[in-house]
């Protein structure tokens, strides 16, 4: 009698402890499928993300994982090229004010700004180095991790033909990298060559010092470069060259930024 109702008992306990476990089991893979429980990206601040290269920085940054913020001056425009998935803070380089309410919960800017030629309030001094100079300010004042800054071959040669042609602007994207370098800040500076709309993802991207490289380099290659520099500590604190090889499509950008001699 003892015995029966022992094992009647024993027989209830396994079947709650089966149960018990299976639910548990049940309830981790959940959690472990849940979107929900996968941390986010670390949001970026893309400055002139309208413009050619900035969009492709933009789909660089959503396609590795990062969420995004474009500074933009008209968010309505800007929402109709870049899309819904992805914040809008409205604001202008040439205005500081404007930056620092931008940059709540960011980690780090990449900066493709740009001058532009028909309006003289939007020159080089005002653009390439006011408003580089404003964004590093803020960057430093708000603490963030890293600012990337698209500048461009050539800077160090005041006699180049760019300089005369636009008011100068190799000369003030130069200052503007001073102003960069002299921050502070964890920084990459990219100097590309001449830039053009292929595809990218082709040929081999080749990093120089000395500015002395010459060649081209598609968008698309460029902004994978600016991506790439805020994942790799190699590329902190570092000034180069970009241009496109004939050698073949290699997605090894780490050992390209260990390669290179700090600033």
């Amino acid at each position: 009698m003892f015995a029966r109702d022992f094992m009647t008992v024993s027989r209830r306990f396994l079947v709650i402890a089966i149960t018990c476990a299976v639910t548990v089991s049940i309830a981790q893979d959940d959690d472990a499928e849940s979107p929900a429980s996968e941390p986010a990206g670390d949001l970026v601040l893309v400055a002139g993300a309208t413009g050619r290269t900035g969009g492709h920085v933009v789909s660089e940054l959503l396609a590795s994982g990062y969420r995004v913020r474009a500074f933009v001056r008209d968010a309505d425009a800007a929402r109709e090229k870049l899309g819904t998935d992805i914040d809008y803070a409205v604001g202008d380089v040439r205005q500081r004010e404007t930056i620092d309410a931008a940059l709540d919960g960011t980690t780090a800017i990449i900066s493709v700004i740009g001058a532009g030629r028909e309006d003289p309030r939007n020159g080089p001094e005002f653009v390439d180095y006011g408003g580089t100079k404003n964004l590093v300010e803020a960057a430093v004042d708000a603490g963030l991790d890293h600012f990337v800054m698209v500048s461009s071959a050539g800077v160090t040669h005041e006699d180049h033909v760019l300089n005369k042609m636009f008011n100068n602007v190799l000369i003030w994207k130069f200052k503007g990298e001073e102003a960069v370098r002299n921050s502070g800040v964890t920084y990459t500076i990219i100097r590309p060559g001449g830039l053009n709309d292929k595809a990218g993802r082709e040929n081999e991207v080749v990093f120089e010092q000395g500015d002395n490289a010459a060649g081209m380099i598609p968008r698309a290659d460029l902004a994978r470069v600016c991506v790439a520099a805020l994942v790799y500590p190699e590329a902190r604190n570092r000034t180069f060259e970009l241009v496109g090889g004939d050698g073949p499509f290699t997605d090894d950008l780490q050992s390209q930024f260990a390669g290179l001699g700090g600033d």
